[in-house]
């Protein structure tokens, strides 16, 4: 997890080691906002923070109310809005409303609560934590919620206008099956885009730490090491090797999975051959269709950067959009 992602494994630890903590999620925005609506930033009693709800001064006021809310022990709402002329400088950068939900850790937000969350996350749960803002109930719930989880959609319930649904979705995955050149640019594009990547390449000379310092690497046949690492709907996979000994077995687990992207390297002839493969293997037309092929979007891609930049274009795409 990045800094932006930890908020409340770290408002854990602060609140039991005695520190206190309180978490801020953006709850709503009007116009133009650089935080989605869910993103949280973590305060400790000693004002150390994790994570943003903004970009700029608008941290600085939520630490100012996080510390009062912590000694006071209750919730509460702010909103920050600005005009074009200044909004730049507090970090709404084309003007906008945001509204945040401040929450010490202990109060509406017990520890149990917050627990079960993080052990939630930790297990790669999807969950929503839900907060009634007029009763003050919350709890954690991963049922229901359907649309928010695959859109990964923070939210007020369209039903009950003051129940806010916070939407933990399990952290992104990238499986990259082949070290090659292309998978160079990719990974590090991947990492700063939120996803945690993995590489898979039994070819030890290929993935080496050498060529991917600091990395995850595999050096199992891919099947083995799909089966290993698990497909669920928040991991994507990406096939760059070319060969079908190494891509065909991880394609057949991945196509019985609910990844939510499935991505194979090669020309059109290539693709065409290997849609006849996994058509005897007994696939469906439409299984098959799952899979993206030549990979990326057709933006003209010249090198393995350019590469890069069209499968990750194409994965945020599938992601944000489906198919």
């Amino acid at each position: 997890m990045d800094r932006f992602d930890d908020c409340p494994e770290q408002a854990l630890a602060w609140h039991r080691d005695g520190t206190g903590a309180v978490l801020a999620t953006v709850t709503q925005t009007w116009g133009s906002a650089p935080r989605r609506v869910g993103s949280q930033l973590a305060i400790s009693g000693k004002g150390e923070i994790r994570g943003s709800v903004s970009g700029g001064c608008v941290e600085g006021a939520v630490i100012v109310e996080a510390l009062e809310a912590l000694e006071d022990g209750r919730a509460r709402e702010l909103e920050f809005g600005v005009s074009d002329d200044d909004a730049f400088a507090v970090g709404l950068a084309c003007g906008g409303t945001i509204r945040v939900l401040v929450e010490p850790v202990g109060a509406e937000l017990t520890e149990a609560l917050l627990a079960d969350l993080v052990a939630a996350r930790a297990e790669r749960r999807a969950v929503a934590y839900v907060a009634d803002l007029d009763s003050g109930a919350r709890r954690v719930d991963g049922h229901g919620h359907a649309e928010r989880f695959r859109m990964d959609r923070s939210g007020f319930d369209e039903d009950a206008p003051r129940v806010f649904v916070a939407i933990h979705n399990p952290p992104l995955r990238l499986i990259v099956v082949g070290a090659v050149h292309i998978a160079q640019a990719l990974v590090p594009m991947a990492r700063i885009a939120g996803y945690d990547p993995v590489l898979v390449d039994p070819r030890e000379t290929f993935g080496s730490d050498a060529r991917f310092p600091g990395e995850r690497i595999l050096n199992d046949w891919p099947d083995e090491a799909v089966a290993e690492i698990g497909l669920d709907g928040r991991t994507a996979l990406v096939l760059l090797t070319h060969d079908p000994k190494l891509d065909d077995p991880a394609l057949i687990q991945a196509l019985r999975s609910g990844c939510f992207y499935i991505g194979a390297l090669g020309s059109t002839r290539t693709h065409a051959k290997r849609v006849a493969r996994l058509t005897e293997e007994g696939f469906t037309e439409a299984e098959i269709g799952r899979i993206h092929g030549p990979v990326g979007l057709d933006i003209g891609a010249a090198g393995p950067a350019e590469i890069a930049v069209s499968i990750l274009a194409e994965m945020t795409r599938v992601l944000r959009q489906g198919r």
